[in-house]
């Protein structure tokens, strides 16, 4: 994430799910093959109609890091094809991640076994579709979508798109014009599925009705958990599939940052006060309690993590990314760690105990959630 240095245009492009979701802090180790009282989850589950990977991968961080490094291109292809050797095939991107570069990246990963994976990519930021430059704000309109995805296929080297996503609501498009446009797309089967990302409710009920959806897309971890207050509630009513960006809070919940880190500018961490100095100590307690259950699970506090959301409901996939080989290896591993009932029953009883200080995002990002789109006139 800054894999996209966003906030100059207060348009992050978050998602994902993006994503996300980053296991490049994790530790080492991994112990679960240890583990008698560990046994395989299904290695498949269904958003709405759609198969996946218990577990997919977030391509988000894969250009640029969260330090602003930017990462060994042919290391990244290689973590993309072992992931799949893996049993990943459910590989999450967006224009806006880059922009553009990490659809290329995954696009050339994947060319060999394309039509074994299922690929997901968002629009919606106000970026020019010829050069990728972010312009302020967000643009939906019909006529734009249908262009952003011909670019696309293009950069992903395919000729559909499995899973295409709204990536933010845009106040200005009503959402049945952007159902509209992707429609059409999926009747010249350039488009597969579509989804929403931190959508408002009121959208997520106007879109389904025009056009039934196959996921949403959302922040959800041990540490945000606000959208079991509603969206995934809705999400169970209506039968749409959930997909969990940032599983692992940016890094946070899997015991590599300590109360001393400090994050340099540019780092989306250092401009959201749930990683503030003040405000680091009081949740390194739920990371303790992370780390006490991967000791008991003989597992990884990431694995912990992951294995946590995908106890709590079968239809959630959580999409964590990393630039990192053996941080992939230990996320793809997460679906054989297994929580009795009375294991979770305890450790959510044990979670909702420490309380969780900072806001997820920058001040700049927030507003671009759980917006509703317009009436249509």
């Amino acid at each position: 994430m800054n894999r996209r240095n966003l906030l100059k245009t207060a348009g992050l492009a978050l998602a994902g799910s993006a994503v996300l979701p980053l296991s490049s802090f994790s530790n080492d180790a991994s112990k679960s093959s240890k583990n008698n009282n560990i046994k395989e989850l299904s290695s498949k589950r269904k958003l709405g109609e759609l198969e996946v990977s218990a577990v997919g991968m977030g391509v988000q961080n894969m250009h640029r890091n969260y330090s602003t490094l930017i990462p060994y291109r042919p290391e990244m292809l290689k973590i993309l094809q072992t992931a799949y050797d893996r049993g990943i095939t459910f590989f999450d991107c967006a224009e806006a991640y880059g922009p553009h570069e990490n659809e290329r990246i995954l696009g050339e990963a994947i060319k060999s076994f394309r039509d074994k994976v299922v690929i997901t990519s968002k629009f919606g930021w106000n970026i020019d579709l010829e050069t990728g430059k972010r312009n302020p704000g967000l643009n939906s309109k019909p006529e734009h979508i249908k262009l952003a995805v011909e670019g696309m296929l293009k950069r992903l080297k395919t000729d559909r798109i499995d899973l295409l996503y709204q990536h933010r609501v845009d106040p200005e498009v009503p959402i049945e014009d952007v159902a509209g446009a992707i429609k059409d797309l999926i009747k010249e089967g350039k488009v597969l599925n579509w989804g929403l990302s931190e959508p408002g409710l009121q959208t997520i009920r106007r879109a389904y009705a025009e056009l039934p959806l196959t996921a949403i897309q959302n922040e959800y971890s041990m540490i945000w958990r606000g959208p079991e207050a509603d969206v995934i509630p809705l999400c169970e009513e209506l039968g749409i599939g959930f997909v969990a960006w940032w599983p692992l809070a940016c890094g946070l919940l899997t015991g590599a940052i300590d109360a001393n880190a400090r994050f340099a500018p540019g780092d989306i961490r250092a401009n959201t006060t749930r990683y503030s100095p003040e405000n680091l100590p009081q949740n390194l307690k739920l990371v303790e309690l992370i780390k006490k259950w991967a000791i008991i699970k003989q597992a990884t506090p990431a694995q912990i993590a992951i294995a946590w959301l995908m106890a709590q409901k079968p239809w959630i996939v959580p999409i964590p990314g990393t630039t990192q080989m053996a941080h992939m290896e230990q996320n793809t591993s997460a679906g054989k760690i297994v929580f009795t009932k009375d294991e979770l029953t305890k450790l959510n009883t044990e979670i909702e105990a420490i309380q969780i200080v900072g806001q997820r995002l920058p001040d700049a990002v927030l507003p671009f959630s759980k917006v509703e789109a317009p009436i249509r006139k």
